[in-house]
C-alpha cells in the first residue's frame, strides 16, 4: 500500500481530546479508514461500499447488534 500523508478527520470528531476520531485517506479508487488511537490498523475498501454501508446504519440495519 503507498504512504498516505493526508489523513482527512471526521467532522464528528471536533471534541474530547482528540485521540477518538475516524480518519478517512483515499488513494486512487480505495477510501482507506483508521481510528486515531490505533493509526496502524487500516480499512481498504471502495468509496461505493462505503456509501452502502454508512446508508444500511443510518437505515438501523445493525440495530440489532447494539444491546
Amino acid at each position: 500500500m503507498p504512504s498516505i500523508t493526508h489523513w482527512r478527520k471526521s467532522s464528528f470528531s471536533a471534541g474530547g481530546d482528540g485521540n477518538n476520531c475516524v480518519e478517512l485517506a483515499k488513494i486512487g479508487r480505495t477510501v482507506h479508514l483508521r481510528e486515531s488511537d490505533a493509526p496502524g490498523v487500516v480499512l481498504a475498501t471502495t468509496a461505493a461500499r462505503l456509501t452502502s454501508f454508512i446508508k444500511s446504519v443510518k437505515a438501523g440495519a445493525y440495530d440489532h447488534f447494539v444491546g
